[in-house]
């Protein structure tokens, strides 16, 4: 009879626990011919890496094994032995399904690279793959390439030769954003369905919005009937209640399944063999959280990609160094990609790795630059030095000359009301629009990328009255998860690679910083809110991008429009205050000092590099004279927030400062977060950001009678929802900016909802008929053409 779960209960049911536990530790022990565990002290100690990931195997072992569906339980002692355990543990495993990555390869050859992916290899992919060939044991890879030069194929290329040359059997590819994660898991399961026709079933794409994807919706409509029956998982709440990680969540966080199934449940996804999902699933591995051992688990055996990684900031930069540290020890291969990457970002890669790699709390070491671009740089220990390959090359495509030229408009100062903002907002709008409408008045497409969710309304709200709803689209986080998806597939049909001819043959798109990396559109022409340097070329990489496309002949010549600034005489530009927030002035000012003056442009790819390197460099004489004090401030202001960010990301992460040289696990969770139970406050402390909420929005008709769907569509008076449905009600998720944070926490489930397991931690953002609701001082509205508006 189980005991009543008082508070007084519990704790004598946890000792009642804990003494089984013991009981049969002692008795195993014996068992195994030995009289205590003082008789186990192993005679070498294995590193704290691998340490960890048993840890993490043991734990996946014993949910396994405690799972009836394939262990039920024995009754009757005369049938416990040896011999039936053996059957017994088979046939589990049998039942279980468990698929394996790639076995062992074999190093591909010089013609693998046509067969994966259908073209001869570029000169920096064959120098990525010779530089993988070249290694003298599992290390860090860095690639640094311009936008579209084919840094994806030559990382999977890349990866296969270290995993046949290292002996991994699969890979993550972590990527910035789930938007960005959505097209490498197509890409990531071509390439591996190339390699063997069966791998391609067994890649898991690892996000929180995946059941809105298509193909992996796709794939477990493929799995039949047996992805209809539901997998529970590890309860994700409750945890203080279930000290081993042995509770089982009985109503279901339930998902269908794809034929890798047991790896869909919670905390599982990266032991999956093959996973594509967010770089956070990479920095939750370093975080002092609970089941972080399963996580660093599914790491190991793996070959880590990691692309887009200049967007790591200072905050984000730390989880990433302590990863490092930890796949370093434990000898998995790392490559990462990035087309804009700081000299000093670059240092402290290496370093991190190569002092997990030594077990040394600090590894000073000189990375050596390879002198052009593409380029590519390797490291790894061998017989406990680092070692370094460095190399660089040409790119496949000549350089790309962009005129890059001011749109300054004016900048509300801090005495500004909202009358004189929203007219100001109104008169660059109308820039804007003058802009475009002479720039493609032969035709072509523009893409705008404003860097907040507000300017790019704005923007579109003046756009459509000019253009009209065939000829904009808008794209930005505030759509539901439904809506943006089906958006995103859109924009990149209209503006890919293969784009179909253009109703009234021109196309606008705004957007936010969602079309700013990995989102493979091609623009002929470019307007950009001013970034730092490293995202305005991420930017520029979506101008002119695929050759061959036919464009007007206004627009053959690639030119970018930068707007977000005011330029003031004999002072520093006065910058918009959402982006100071967003970047911070110091980077906004060192990258105002590098654009080029009226009529000059940039050469892309060749000044990239050096491009970078000077606005992040430390050379003060970058800013003309005149902005000089301004500059000395906003650095001033810059180092104290790095510091105290990077000083916030420490509380969380896995290994505290100064111990990273203990040769055991002992006390490494100690003071640990329990963030690890809420994937939103575990993404808010890795990326630093404030705990947003989702919410689902819903409406309530004129009548008050009835919810209903943003489509119209009758739930009831309770908000009941039919199986046919539940999509449709999930698929109407969005993300509120984080100033609602507050007053959203106040929002609850709907009546119908408290017993549903989908929804049932669901809030619930109640719209009237007009499509708008209150959330303390604020009113939000919600269409589908804006998304979600704040009034």
């Amino acid at each position: 009879m189980q005991e009543p779960r008082t508070a007084k209960g519990q704790l004598r049911g946890k000792g009642l626990w804990r003494e089984v536990q013991q009981v049969v530790l002692d008795v195993f022990t014996r068992e195994m011919g030995f009289e205590g565990l003082g008789d186990l002290q192993p005679v070498v100690v294995p590193s704290r890496a691998l340490q960890l990931q048993l840890s993490g195997l043991m734990v996946m072992a014993d949910w396994i094994a405690s799972d009836e569906r394939f262990f039920t339980g024995v009754d009757d002692l005369k049938r416990v032995s040896a011999d039936a355990s053996r059957e017994r543990a088979a046939a589990g495993w049998r039942a279980l399904g468990l698929e394996r990555g790639w076995g062992a390869l074999t190093v591909p050859g010089p013609e693998a690279f046509g067969d994966r992916f259908g073209y001869e290899p570029r000169r920096s992919q064959a120098m990525v793959v010779g530089a993988a060939r070249a290694m003298g044991g599992p290390g860090l890879m860095v690639v640094e390439a311009p936008m579209g030069e084919g840094k994806t194929e030559a990382a999977q290329a890349a990866a296969e030769v270290m995993a046949a040359r290292f002996g991994a059997d699969g890979v993550f590819v972590g990527m910035p954003t789930q938007a960005t994660s959505d097209p490498m898991f197509t890409r990531t399961r071509r390439w591996l369905e190339a390699i063997d026709a069966d791998l391609a079933s067994r890649v898991v794409l690892l996000h929180g919005k995946r059941a809105f994807n298509r193909e992996w919706k796709a794939l477990l409509d493929s799995a039949g009937a047996a992805a209809d029956q539901a997998y529970g998982g590890v309860d994700e709440f409750g945890l203080d209640d279930d000290p081993y990680g042995l509770a089982h969540d009985g109503c279901g966080e339930r998902e269908r399944k794809a034929p890798a199934d047991w790896f869909l449940g919670h905390k599982r996804g990266l032991l999956a063999p093959f996973v594509v999902g967010t770089v956070d699933q990479l920095l939750y591995a370093a975080t002092r959280t609970r089941h972080g051992m399963l996580r660093m688990a599914g790491l190991a055996g793996k070959v880590v990609v990691l692309d887009e990684v200049h967007a790591c900031d200072v905050y984000m930069s730390q989880f990433l160094g302590e990863a490092l540290r930890w796949l370093g020890q434990a000898g998995v291969p790392v490559i990462v990609l990035s087309a804009t990457l700081a000299p000093a970002q670059r240092q402290a890669l290496f370093e991190s790795y190569l002092a997990g790699a030594a077990s040394k709390e600090e590894l000073r070491v000189q990375v050596p630059a390879p002198q052009g671009y593409p380029r590519v740089t390797t490291a790894w220990l061998a017989c406990g030095k680092p070692q370094f390959h460095a190399a660089a090359t040409q790119s496949w495509r000549p350089d790309l000359p962009v005129a890059v030229r001011a749109l300054p408009e004016r900048i509300a100062g801090a005495g500004c009301g909202r009358e004189e903002r929203e007219k100001l907002q109104s008169e660059a709008d109308t820039a804007v629009g003058d802009l475009l409408e002479g720039e493609l008045a032969g035709g072509g497409t523009a893409l705008v990328i404003r860097n907040t969710v507000a300017r790019a309304q704005s923007l579109f709200e003046e756009l459509r009255g000019r253009f009209g709803d065939a000829e904009v689209r808008l794209l930005h986080a505030r759509f539901t998860v439904a809506r943006r998806a089906d958006l995103t597939e859109e924009c990149l049909s209209l503006l890919g690679p293969r784009r179909p001819r253009l109703p009234g043959g021109r196309l606008i798109l705004v957007a936010t910083q969602l079309a700013e990396q990995s989102f493979d559109v091609d623009a002929d022409l470019l307007v950009t809110d001013l970034a730092p340097v490293d995202l305005l070329l991420q930017r520029i990489g979506r101008l002119h991008r695929h050759d061959g496309t036919d464009r007007p002949a206004r627009l053959r010549a690639p030119k970018v429009f930068i707007t977000g600034f005011q330029p003031r005489e004999g002072r520093e530009p006065a910058f918009l205050f959402a982006s100071e927030m967003i970047y911070g002035r110091h980077l906004l000012l060192r990258t105002a000092a590098v654009l080029p003056g009226e009529g000059a442009g940039w050469s892309v790819p060749q000044d990239v590099p050096a491009l970078v390197d000077r606005v992040y460099g430390g050379d003060a004489s970058l800013l003309p004279h005149a902005w000089q004090e301004a500059g000395e401030a906003a650095g001033r202001e810059q180092s104290e927030r790095d510091r105290a960010r990077a000083e916030e990301a420490r509380k969380f992460l896995l290994t505290a400062p100064g111990e990273h040289e203990r040769r055991t696990l002992a006390a490494l969770h100690y003071g640990g977060s329990t963030a690890g139970s809420d994937e939103a406050a575990l993404q808010a402390a890795v990326r630093d950001g404030d705990e947003s909420v989702e919410v689902v929005l819903v409406v309530r008709d004129e009548g008050g009678a009835v919810f209903r769907t943003l489509s119209g569509r009758a739930l009831s008076v309770n908000g009941d929802v039919a199986f046919d449905m539940l999509e449709e009600v999930l698929g109407s998720t969005v993300r509120l900016p984080s100033k609602l944070t507050g007053p959203a926490l106040e929002l609850g489930p709907l009546p119908a909802w408290h017993g549903h397991p989908w929804l049932r931690r669901s809030r619930a953002l109640v719209l009237d008929a007009s499509g708008r609701a209150r959330l303390g001082d604020f009113t939000v509205s919600y269409d589908e053409r804006f998304g979600l508006r704040e009034r």
